[in-house]
């Protein structure tokens, strides 16, 4: 059996490429070959071309088949178009932000998603909407019409080794910077699904094992479990023995912590994988808290260079000084406002009567 990956050398590549190969395939690889990665076996052959284009596409590809293709980066699209008649099963990788409200919360009304986002939800379907999100949903169903048996996937926001935005490392940095506090918006109670690339790749490969029952199928994916902000950062610092602050202010405010955030609203964006779990039987391989533990392993091993590529990518400027004087006047804020007289609601008792004898229209505090 021969299987096709596009991409490989990302955050689930490695486990996707290492999974196959447990599975019996002979696996190529086709990516830009713009970097190679020690997790990639030797017997694993590498086309170099780029996926991007039909044109070299089609150069790349050309003569060959594949019993499986997965295809994970790129402008799958035209991939897809190019695999037409060269390949027996087409498993796609997409993402999340296709849905309405996802990139845009403003959008819908009431604003924002709501928590758990099925596969059926409204995907943006005009251009004008917002062109990235409709391309994104445009994508799946160019897939399914050349390859009906296929399954895709909505991959969430992606964390391990690899990842070209890692928004970990803005948490890892600052802890081995020596800072002592980390400014997080409203709390950093915002919840937006994540997955571990170990996971991903499992739940991605449950589609390769089980090809009839994913035939035509598009799955949400991510952990099972999901952390906010506050929470992630929490066992980052567990992680590396460190003690963290985490300092609260409104979203507006705490313009430092955007890097981390990774979206520039406070909302919600969570998706549901009852599909997966009940269609593919998906549970997450790795717990969470192991594989923020990995994460952080790793990028300690292998830290990005200060101001280099990775960090412009994320544009965390790690501007400690201004963060020192946002943090100073905000509590400063915080206690001239809280000079302010302000009438307290009342205590209020439980509602519920609990009289004292039998026969009591009314408890002693008359409910």
């Amino acid at each position: 059996m021969r299987a096709l990956v596009v991409g490989g050398t990302g955050p689930t590549g490695p486990f996707l490429v290492n999974g196959l190969l447990q599975r019996g395939y002979e696996v190529t690889i086709f990516h830009r070959g713009t970097h190679e990665i020690p997790e990639i076996p030797p017997e694993v052959e590498h086309l170099h071309g780029d996926p991007h284009f039909r044109e070299t596409i089609d150069k790349t590809l050309l003569g060959r088949s594949f019993d499986l293709a997965v295809v994970t980066y790129g402008r799958i699209r035209f991939i897809a178009e190019a695999l037409v008649g060269k390949v027996g099963r087409f498993v796609g990788v997409g993402g999340v932000a296709g849905y309405r409200g996802y990139m845009d919360p403003y959008a819908l009304t009431p604003t924002a998603l709501p928590l758990g986002v099925s596969e059926d939800a409204a995907v943006v379907d005009r251009e004008e909407e917002l062109r990235f999100a409709y391309l994104i949903a445009q994508t799946e169903q160019v897939v399914l019409e050349h390859h009906p048996s296929a399954a895709y996937f909505r991959y969430p926001y992606v964390y391990g080794p690899y990842q070209l935005i890692p928004r970990e490392w803005c948490v890892i940095r600052r802890i081995l910077d020596g800072r002592p506090h980390i400014i997080v918006p409203d709390g950093g109670l915002s919840l937006t699904t994540h997955g571990y690339a170990a996971n991903l790749a499992h739940a991605v490969l449950l589609a390769v094992d089980q090809p009839e029952a994913s035939a035509g199928q598009i799955y949400n994916c991510g952990d099972e479990t999901q952390l906010t902000l506050h929470q992630v950062i929490e066992v980052i610092a567990a992680a590396m023995e460190a003690e963290l602050e985490i300092v609260s202010m409104p979203h507006e405010l705490a313009v430092p912590a955007r890097p981390y955030c990774m979206h520039d609203t406070p909302h919600h964006r969570v998706v549901d994988l009852t599909k997966i779990k009940t269609q593919l039987g998906y549970r997450d391989l790795v717990p969470v808290d192991e594989a923020l533990a990995r994460t952080v392993a790793w990028y300690r091993e292998h830290p990005p260079e200060p101001g280099g590529e990775t960090e412009q990518r994320l544009q965390d400027p790690f501007a400690y000084a201004e963060e020192d004087r946002l943090i100073a006047a905000y509590r400063e804020s915080v206690e001239r406002l809280a000079e302010i007289p302000v009438a307290a609601a009342p205590d209020r008792p439980h509602p519920y009567a609990h009289p004292k004898e039998p026969g009591q229209d009314r408890d002693h505090r008359a409910r």
